[in-house]
């Protein structure tokens, strides 16, 4: 059985330096359709990343002021925030075991989490062939997946959960198998 991971994050600007309001993740087997399972949900010191110089763009706060306020409250909420170098070390254990690391777009997540993990002096857990886009894997699709699913978007374990969901779908509908 394939073992798949999907990461997500929210974050205050898009460059690869933004900084990191939340990190979601989620296991599953791309093969079936079934549970995603092994969920990790993180909201990451904000502070502490704005003072070594990660990127807050006024563009994306003004995005975030359009975002319902439940999910604001989530992403912004000061409650259980989590050293980064904390969150890069349970990122690394949950990473063991994984088959391929997904993420929505190739230029988003995983370049944010690889710069971040080199900024704090620490292993990257996924070898750069093991990373795969779900996004690309949707837009070949003849209708995006997640268009069918009702779901709070930008929350981070949702997205994943949904994302999950959809490359599951997406590879029993092309009838692939996955490795």
């Amino acid at each position: 059985m394939a073992t798949h991971g999907m990461i997500d994050l929210e974050t205050l600007a898009t460059g690869f330096d933004a900084t990191v309001l939340t990190l979601g993740g989620v296991k599953f087997n791309p093969n079936s359709i079934s549970d995603p399972h092994s969920e990790i949900y993180f909201k990451l010191d904000v502070d502490e990343q704005t003072e070594k110089g990660r990127q807050v763009d006024d563009s994306t706060i003004a995005w975030w002021g359009t975002q319902p306020a439940e999910v604001q409250e989530d992403a912004f909420g000061l409650t259980d925030r989590t050293p980064v170098i904390d969150v890069l070390k349970a990122l690394n254990k949950w990473c063991v075991g994984l088959d391929t690391i997904w993420c929505q777009g190739p230029a988003f997540d995983i370049v944010i989490m690889e710069h971040m993990y080199k900024q704090w002096n620490h292993h990257i857990p996924w070898p750069f062939w093991k990373v795969k886009d779900s996004r690309t894997l949707f837009g070949i699709m003849p209708s995006d997946p997640r268009k069918k699913i009702d779901f709070k978007a930008h929350n981070a374990l949702e997205d994943c959960k949904v994302q999950a969901l959809c490359v599951q779908h997406c590879v029993q509908e092309l009838r692939l198998t996955v490795r």
